[in-house]
């Protein structure tokens, strides 16, 4: 499976040291293909710039070790909306994983929780584990 991960699950894993975020981290690189969009790796740095710049090299190297496919995040044009989403950041997020086929789209955000979509399959940390990793 094509799995992608949103912005606040890999900040979770990297500033709290979640165990929880870092095994699904592991397993959905070890056993399906992780694909991050270029929105994602930039509002990562961005939060980290301006919240944390301590932990800047802690994402440096740990994007260098982690296997995943990198995809471009195209802002849509405007009369080209498949969904309403409260967070236009959110869109650009979820528009890119529709585009690219991603088969499930990880988030701990709330704002994805409404939208009532196939595919990509919306999960939360915690749903992912119970269905996929044993």
């Amino acid at each position: 499976m094509r799995i992608m991960i949103d912005t606040n699950v890999l900040l979770s894993s990297l500033v709290f040291q979640s165990k929880k975020l870092t095994t699904l981290i592991e397993k959905v690189a070890e056993e399906h293909t992780m694909v991050l969009c270029s929105f994602v790796i930039d509002e990562l740095y961005s939060v980290i710039r301006r919240k944390a710049p301590e932990y800047e090299e802690v994402i440096d190297k740990f994007l260098s070790k982690l296997s995943f496919e990198y995809v471009f995040s195209a802002k849509p044009i405007e009369k080209e909306k498949l969904f309403e989403i409260r967070d236009e950041n959110d869109y650009i997020i979820l528009h890119t994983a529709i585009i690219e086929g991603i088969d499930i789209l990880i988030t701990g955000d709330k704002d994805f929780r409404d939208i009532n979509i196939e595919k990509p399959k919306i999960l939360t940390p915690a749903e992912f584990i119970e269905r996929y990793i044993k």
